[in-house]
């Protein structure tokens, strides 16, 4: 009686795959360690600051809701109400743990609570704001990895020229011209408002729509010039070059090496881009008539309304910060000789 032995599975294969992904998750947690250890001091530092402007700014909500007429003992009545005349420390601690429990303190103009009123702005900015990035990313890598592959021809040299032209177009300009010929003139969208998307996906994109498509023209632009620099310097290394020699396939060698290590910058820049998409917003929300995040930091400004420009600050410092870490972890996944910090 004869005995066959099965064959052990190769376990080579595993355990180099299993190697790969320990060393993948081990870097990524390390950049988000990293981020983590540079976000806790930057948001101390900052909310500080934010929370010493008022003291700078010299405002108080008496003058707000008494007017300048107001006699002393009616100013120092309504700021012991606010807690105002208590050591600055201890406004500041107290500030600081409502932040950390996503309690950003009441308006001074009318009482609403401030975590409420960003809500429901902040709602409208990141869905005009998320997809003018993706329309941005989308068309600018298109554009650069054409411009790329096509080098030093007449399509390198259209595309450059195009991007540049719209990087210099200001995002009120091209909302107008969006306005009078997509919504005025051609009724394909709406001119101003706002649907959430609750009331359904079609309305809600057709009202954001215009405004993404005018933040979008500057992520383009910055998105197609540093990936077309990247991919122009990647395709000049020598493992292309080592590539070319082996054989390997064009597309390959695009995909594998040069996509792959050309894609860093331009994810990076990503990083840079986002807060001018919140900060654009404001002149953006004026013209298609969004109730939204800039908006609401703008009003609040001008009404002196420092709670609520602090609790916009912070907000902003959130987006900002976590933000970036999402690109960071990107970035540590998709180029892994990437190793930057927020």
């Amino acid at each position: 009686m004869t005995t066959t032995e099965i064959p052990a599975p190769p376990a080579r294969g595993h355990g180099v795959a299993a190697a790969r992904t320990r060393h993948t998750l081990g870097r990524v947690l390390v950049t988000l360690a990293r981020s983590v250890a540079i976000f806790v001091p930057v948001f101390l530092v900052a909310t500080f600051v934010t929370f010493a402007l008022r003291s700078l700014s010299g405002l108080s909500p008496a003058r707000i809701q008494l007017g300048e007429e107001a006699t002393p003992e009616a100013i120092a009545r309504v700021e012991s109400q606010w807690g105002l005349d208590r050591p600055f420390l201890v406004q500041y601690w107290d500030w600081f743990s409502g932040v950390l429990h996503g309690q950003l303190g009441a308006s001074w103009t009318n009482g609403a609570d401030i975590s409420t009123l960003i809500g429901l702005g902040l709602g409208v900015s990141l869905s005009v704001a998320v997809f003018a990035l993706i329309i941005g990313v989308v068309v600018g890598f298109v554009l650069g990895t054409v411009a790329a592959l096509r080098r030093t021809t007449w399509i390198d040299r259209a595309i450059t020229g195009f991007v540049t032209m719209i990087s210099v177009m200001p995002a009120f300009v091209v909302g107008i011209v969006l306005v009078a010929v997509f919504a005025v003139g051609l009724h394909l969208f709406p001119a101003a408002g706002y649907v959430p998307a609750q009331q359904g996906i079609g309305p809600w994109l057709a009202h954001i729509t215009l405004p993404a498509v005018a933040l979008s023209f500057d992520v383009i632009a910055d998105v197609a010039r540093q990936l077309r620099t990247s991919l122009i310097g990647a395709y000049r290394e020598n493992y292309v070059t080592g590539a070319i020699v082996r054989g390997l396939s064009p597309r390959r060698i695009f995909f594998g090496h040069v996509l792959r290590n050309g894609l860093g910058p331009a994810l990076a820049t990503l990083g840079l881009k986002f807060p001018s998409l919140v900060g654009a917003s404001v002149v953006t929300e004026w013209i298609f008539g969004l109730q939204g995040f800039g908006r609401f930091a703008n009003d609040s400004a001008q009404a002196g309304d420092v709670p609520a420009v602090q609790g916009v600050l912070v907000v902003s410092i959130v987006l900002v910060v976590v933000f970036n870490l999402i690109v960071n972890l990107v970035l540590a996944r998709v180029t892994p000789a990437s190793q930057r910090g927020v």
